[in-house]
């Protein structure tokens, strides 16, 4: 595999989403992925360690196959090795995550205004995230609201709650509903997405976008956990919410940390 800037970012930020002290991945838990150009990307392969894995741990993979299945009637899971393998283009003999077609689909879609769209995902399943999707209060306390400033800045004024659904295709499906509804009620694309029972996906348009957020999406989840002692959460008030999205200082400060406009 020819190395390349893109590649180099997502293996640095595979391998910061891996590190230990972020309690996000253990093991071949989760997946990155990165966009190449429009007919190709970039993914973590079946199997390989976030925490470790070098360039050789990714396959390049081609759009149309992907997106194909994911609109397609078929969902067995011979159909799902198939199309694939003959999405991967490089390296020879390796197999792209199981939750490829969920990065496709992100990867594909364009924000609002924004011709450059969505270029890395992260997903992962912190420890305090999954607390909460497995919680049987997981969606609506996911869904609430939200308590800091920082909270709102950096994961969107709400969170896009995705049910469950068996990982792989089924995911990605879900999300796909998921993500169209948010955009259709919030007409903006979420910063954040949880997974019922599975854990946190994060779309940037940087590395950086992905790798904060997901540090103040864990935050905020130990936040709430932490609120249970003491009566429960206190979200902000709507228009408080709406007011940090529209401050020129939060906008600044999303710039300085290495957020597009």
């Amino acid at each position: 595999m020819n190395p390349s800037p893109i590649l180099s970012r997502l293996v640095e930020l595979s391998r910061t989403l891996g590190r230990p002290d972020w309690d996000c991945v253990l093991l071949g838990e989760g997946n990155t992925s990165a966009r190449v150009e429009e007919e190709s990307f970039y993914v973590k392969a079946s199997g390989a360690q976030m925490r470790t894995a070098g360039e050789e741990g990714y396959v390049r993979v081609r759009f149309a196959p992907v997106l194909e299945l994911l609109g397609s009637e078929a969902g067995s899971d011979e159909a799902v090795t198939a199309a694939l393998t003959a999405a991967a283009i490089e390296p020879p003999g390796m197999r792209p995550s199981v939750e490829t077609m969920m990065h496709a689909y992100l990867l594909s879609c364009r924000l609002t205004g924004d011709e450059q769209g969505i270029n890395f995902v992260g997903h992962t399943h912190p420890t305090a995230i999954n607390a909460l999707t497995c919680s049987q209060r997981g969606e609506e306390l996911a869904l609430g609201g939200r308590m800091t400033p920082e909270e709102i800045a950096f994961c969107g004024p709400r969170t896009c709650w995705v049910p469950y659904s068996d990982p792989g295709l089924g995911l990605a499906r879900a999300v796909r509903e998921a993500v169209e509804t948010y955009v259709e009620e919030c007409s903006a694309f979420p910063r954040m997405l949880l997974v019922q029972n599975h854990g946190l996906i994060i779309p940037g348009r940087t590395a950086e976008e992905v790798e904060t957020s997901t540090q103040i999406a864990v935050k905020a989840a130990q936040t709430l956990l932490g609120t249970m002692a003491f009566g429960g959460p206190h979200f902000l008030p709507p228009e408080e919410v709406d007011r940090i999205c529209t401050r020129p200082d939060e906008a600044l400060r999303l710039r300085k940390m290495g957020w597009k406009e």
